[in-house]
C-alpha cells in the first residue's frame, strides 16, 4: 500500500464520516515538505543506550544558560554512560513544571534557545517531551479562541449539550470543564490552566503534525507523546485509549517512516498494563517504546516484602513485542510511582502497604476518588532510593546503596531500553524544602541545584558518591553486552521466592547472560542453570552459588 493509501485510511478511522478528501492531500504535501530538508542520520537502539530522565535546568550556574550547564555537567561526569537524554518540557509554561505549555515552537528562555538545543544535540541523542494533548490558558492559541479569532475558534472543546461525559476516566478530581472570559468553556482533563486541544479539527492536527516533525528536525530523535491516551474526545465513552486516539499515533509514525527517521515515538500512559501495551499497535504500527509504568511499584514491593513471586509472574508475561518496537523501563521519574498500573497484579492490601511504607518513609501519597465513595493510592511521591528503605533492616548506608544497586540491575536486565532519573543517577533524597514551599506532592523528588554545590556534593556525600559510581558501572556492564539488545529474548526463571532471576539472548551473535538477584536482607544459595563468569564482580561462579543481602550478578556463560 502506497504511503497515500495508508494516510487516507488512517484519516478515514480518525474522522470517520467527517473525512474530507483534502485530508489527505493535506498531509502528504506536509510530509513532502519537509521531506525536501536534509535529515541528520539516527542510529537505531541497541544496549549502549541508555536515558537519562531530567528538567533541562535541572542544574544551574550564575549566567550561563540552564541548558548549556546540563550539557555541561553531562560530558564531565557521564559521558561514557549516558546516551540519550530525556528532556522534560523545555518551552515556555504557565503551571505543572512545564506540562502546561505557552508555545510548543519556543525554549524556555532560562533554558536558552534553539542553538542550545543543537549544540547539546551534537554531544546526546535527545528527547523531546510533546505535551499534545493539552496546552495553557495563557497560549496564543487559547486567547485567541477566547478572543473569537476564526483561525482557533474550533482548536478547543467547549461544553455541548447533549455530550453524555458520565464514563469520562481521569485521574483528577477537579471540573472536567472550565469556564472562561466571555463565557466561554473549555474541556480540561488536568487543570483549569491545562486546556485540551481540539483534534477533531482537522487543521489542528494539521498543526501539532507539522510540530512533532519539527521536533525530530531539531534532534528529537525521541519523542514522548505526554498524556496521549486522553487525545480524542467522544460521547458516551472513557474518552481514554479510543480507536481515533491509536489512529493519530499511528499516523504520526507512518509520516516519520516515510521521511525514512529513526525517531523513536514514546507513549507516556500512566494505566493498567494491558491498556498501556496497546500502544504498541501490531508491533510495528505505532509506538516504538511504551513506559513500563509497572515495573517501578513492582520492584519496590519486591524489595519490600523480600518477596519476587508477584515479580516474577508479571514478567513472565512481558513478551518480544517485535524487531522496531520494545519497553521503555524506568523506577523513577519527574512522577510520583503510579498505583494504577498494578491494578490486578497487586492486591488492595498490598498497595496500602506500599502506601503506608511510604508515609513512614517521609513521602506523600496522592489518592483518586473510586465510584463507591471509597479512595485508592493513586501515586507514591517519595525519592526512589528513599522509598526503598526498610527502616528496621536497612539500617547502614551501604545496605542502603546496595538496595539501590539491586533495584537498577532489574532496569538494566529486564527486555527493553532503561531510563534513569537524575535524582536517582545522584543518589539523592527527599526534598522537604521543595514540597513544603510549594505544596506540591510531586516537588519532593524535583529538587534543583547550582553546578558548583552539587560538584561538591558528589566528593564529599559518600551516598551521592556509591550510587552515582555504581549506578554508572552498571550502565557499563551493560552495555558492553549484547545479550541485553532491547530486543534479545527473555526468559524468566523460577529459582527461589528470594530470587528473581531471568536470562537474555541475543539470537543474532550467541551471546547470553543470567541475572540473579538476592531480594533478601539475608544471604541466601541458589542453584543456576549455569555457570560462567560474573560480569559485575569478574569473579567465575559454579551452579551453586551464595548470595549476600541484595547480591545480584551478571554471570555470562
Amino acid at each position: 500500500m502506497s504511503f497515500p493509501e495508508k494516510v487516507e485510511n488512517l484519516l478515514q478511522t480518525i474522522y470517520g464520516e467527517d473525512f474530507s478528501p483534502h485530508y489527505k492531500s493535506e498531509i502528504v504535501k506536509l510530509a513532502e515538505s519537509w521531506k525536501e530538508k536534509k535529515w541528520s542520520k539516527t542510529a537505531p537502539l541497541s544496549e549502549k543506550n541508555v536515558y537519562l530522565i531530567t528538567y533541562g535546568d535541572i542544574i544551574k550556574e550564575e549566567g550561563e544558560p540552564a541548558l548549556k550547564t546540563l550539557n555541561k555537567f553531562i560530558n564531565e561526569f557521564a559521558k561514557n554512560e549516558i546516551t540519550d537524554v530525556h528532556l522534560l518540557p523545555m518551552f515556555p509554561y504557565t503551571s505543572d513544571d512545564g506540562f502546561s505549555v505557552v508555545d510548543y515552537r519556543e525554549i524556555h528562555p532560562d533554558l536558552g534557545d534553539w542553538t542550545d538545543i543543537e549544540r547539546f544535540s551534537g554531544d546526546y541523542r535527545l528527547m523531546f517531551d510533546f505535551v499534545a494533548n493539552h496546552m495553557s490558558k495563557s497560549s496564543k492559541w487559547f486567547q485567541g479562541y477566547l478572543k473569537g479569532d476564526p483561525e482557533y475558534a474550533n482548536y478547543f472543546i467547549s461544553r455541548e449539550d447533549g455530550f453524555d461525559a458520565s464514563k469520562v476516566v481521569r485521574p483528577r478530581t477537579s471540573p472536567l470543564f472550565h469556564e472562561y472570559e466571555e463565557g466561554k468553556t473549555a474541556w480540561t482533563t488536568f487543570s483549569e490552566d491545562q486546556v485540551d486541544v481540539n483534534f477533531k479539527h482537522f487543521p489542528a492536527l494539521i498543526e501539532m503534525t507539522d510540530i512533532l516533525l519539527e521536533y525530530a528536525y531539531r534532534g528529537g530523535t525521541s519523542i514522548r507523546l505526554d498524556a496521549i491516551g486522553f487525545m480524542w474526545k467522544e460521547s458516551g465513552t472513557t474518552c481514554i485509549h479510543l480507536p481515533q486516539t491509536h489512529a493519530i499515533i499511528q499516523l504520526w509514525r507512518e509520516i516519520l517512516e516515510e521521511l525514512k527517521l529513526n525517531t523513536l515515538l514514546i507513549t507516556e500512559t500512566n494505566v493498567p498494563h494491558k491498556e498501556n501495551i496497546s500502544y504498541f499497535g501490531d508491533g510495528k504500527n505505532e509506538a516504538h517504546m511504551v513506559y513500563q509504568f509497572s515495573l517501578p511499584p513492582l520492584v519496590l514491593h519486591t524489595l519490600t516484602t523480600h518477596d519476587t513471586k508477584t515479580l516474577t509472574g508479571w514478567a513472565k508475561t512481558i513478551e518480544k513485542v517485535s524487531d522496531s518496537a520494545t519497553y521503555f523501563n524506568f523506577l523513577a521519574s519527574h512522577d510520583g510511582i503510579g498505583m494504577r498500573p498494578t491494578e490486578g497484579i497487586l492486591t488492595e492490601e498490598e498497595r496500602m502497604a506500599l502506601a503506608k511504607k511510604v508515609l513512614a518513609n517521609g513521602g506523600r501519597v496522592s489518592y483518586k476518588s473510586n465510584p463507591d465513595g471509597t479512595e485508592s493510592p493513586y501515586e507514591l511521591n517519595i525519592n526512589y532510593m528513599d522509598a526503598l528503605i526498610n527502616k528496621e533492616e536497612d539500617v547502614s548506608e551501604d545496605a542502603q546503596v546496595q538496595k539501590m544497586l539491586a533495584a537498577h540491575s532489574v532496569l538494566f536486565s529486564v527486555m527493553g531500553v532503561p531510563a534513569v532519573y537524575y535524582h536517582s543517577l545522584l543518589g539523592s533524597e527527599n526534598d522537604y524544602e521543595g514540597l513544603e514551599s510549594s505544596g506540591i506532592n510531586r516537588r519532593i523528588n524535583r529538587e534543583k541545584f547550582q553546578y558548583e554545590e552539587l560538584v561538591a556534593e558528589l566528593e564529599t556525600s559518600t551516598r551521592r558518591q556509591k550510587v552515582f559510581t555504581g549506578l554508572k558501572k552498571l550502565i557499563r556492564t551493560r552495555q558492553q553486552e549484547p545479550a541485553f539488545s532491547p530486543f534479545a529474548s527473555q526468559l524468566i526463571l523460577d529459582l527461589s521466592e528470594q530470587v528473581f532471576a531471568l536470562i537474555r539472548r541475543n539470537e543474532e551473535t550467541g551471546d547470553t547472560v543470567l541475572f540473579v538477584m538476592n531480594a533478601l536482607n539475608e544471604t541466601v544459595d541458589v542453584e543456576l542453570p549455569f555457570g560462567g563468569q560474573d560480569l559485575w564482580s569478574g569473579n567465575s561462579v559454579d551452579e551453586s552459588v551464595e548470595l549476600v543481602p541484595y547480591q545480584f550478578m551478571w554471570i555470562k556463560k
